[in-house]
């Protein structure tokens, strides 16, 4: 595996964060451990505090919550060296909760965590998810920076679906591997309805800062839908389907909220 460094952004923790990282900081004497302080809030002004000084000809992004593979970083850069793709995504898969309980087939739905998995082959596709991507150099110099209006701090999500639109706009390829895999940790505060419904309707406030769908001809039909299609699945007793429309109502409402003016608020 090429060398690495690895850069830690302390964006405002208020634990034992910082102790924890300055202690491994000072064990690390080869100086591949990297601490750096953020005050503005948002996870893309930390991401864009660790890009301006990252010196790697590969750029990984990888979230505080997943437990990463010994071989993962070793499969970007394998990835990234067989194969055409500027950008890469990993698979992400269910991990545990904090007491070491695993995830249950039946309830992937409802534990509101990002999961990728498209296969067994390297594959295009279209779009990131930042828990687990990686980008070479040429593409941070072409498109620049992560939108700070974007993702958890700011308007809540989609700092990467934009990133990805700027990386395919640029002309560059995205790729999937199935090699570099992280575990996304299982949090109960997550669970359910509340949080999915809270989780969506940020996800449209974001979308509102960065897309241009037509209110009259996209958002208010898609609306208008889905709200038939929930009273519909809840008379039909498919509780899966009500949970996944549910969201869908909700991230039409936060786009209009936001295209008002009203979806203001951070998320974290």
């Amino acid at each position: 595996m090429p060398e690495t460094e690895i850069i830690v952004v302390d964006n405002g923790s208020t634990d034992e964060t910082r102790d924890w990282l300055d202690a491994h900081r000072e064990q690390n004497s080869s100086g591949r451990l990297i601490v750096l302080d953020e005050p503005r809030p948002g996870k893309s002004n930390a991401l864009n505090r660790a890009l301006s000084v990252a010196r790697g000809e590969i750029l990984m992004v990888l979230d505080d919550d997943v437990v990463i593979d010994s071989n993962c970083l070793a499969k970007h850069a394998e990835a990234h060296a067989q194969n055409q793709f500027a950008a890469i995504q990993g698979r992400i898969l269910p991990g545990r909760d904090r007491v070491g309980n695993p995830a249950e087939a039946n309830r992937l739905w409802e534990y509101n965590i990002p999961l990728i998995d498209y296969g067994d082959e390297i594959v295009a596709i279209r779009g990131l998810t930042g828990t687990n991507m990686s980008f070479k150099r040429a593409v941070f110099e072409r498109i620049g920076f992560f939108d700070p209006r974007l993702g958890p701090g700011a308007a809540g999500f989609s700092e990467d679906t934009e990133y990805s639109i700027r990386i395919r706009q640029a002309g560059f390829k995205i790729g999937y591997t199935p090699h570099a895999i992280v575990y996304h940790e299982l949090n109960p505060s997550r669970y359910g309805h509340g949080y999915n419904r809270a989780v969506e309707y940020r996800k449209g406030v974001s979308r509102s800062i960065y897309r241009r769908d037509s209110v009259l001809t996209k958002v208010l039909p898609d609306l208008l839908a889905n709200c038939i299609r929930y009273g519909v699945y809840r008379l039909l007793g498919w509780h899966d389907k009500v949970y996944k429309t549910e969201g869908r109502v909700l991230k039409s409402w936060g786009y209009l909220a936001g295209k008002l003016g009203r979806g203001a608020g951070r998320m974290v």
